[in-house]
């Protein structure tokens, strides 16, 4: 029996303002991990604390680390023009409801 898990693709603003890309199942798990373990990456390990600013869902694995590497990819500023938009989003979300 397999189970299907989804993966997330994120992206973390960490305190000295710059943003760290993951991918993960369990994003609460990895957030946690990021900021309090030795099993954070060793990036955000120097950076804390971090906070999370961008998620997205992908179908499997493989999906999720072709966008990681996308999102890796992207100069600065777009990557702050992603995260202001999915934070401008979640904004509009919140206050629908």
């Amino acid at each position: 029996m397999t189970t299907k898990n989804t993966w997330y693709v994120y992206l973390l603003r960490c305190n000295d303002n710059s943003l760290y890309a993951g991918i993960t199942t369990n994003i609460e798990r990895r957030l946690h991990q990021h900021n309090h373990t030795k099993l954070g990456a060793k990036y955000t390990r120097a950076k804390r604390p971090v906070t999370l600013v961008f998620i997205e869902s992908a179908a499997d694995k493989s999906t999720a680390s072709k966008r990681e590497y996308q999102l890796k990819k992207l100069t600065k500023i777009k990557k702050e023009q992603l995260v202001s938009t999915y934070l401008s989003q979640q904004s509009d979300i919140n206050s629908a409801t």
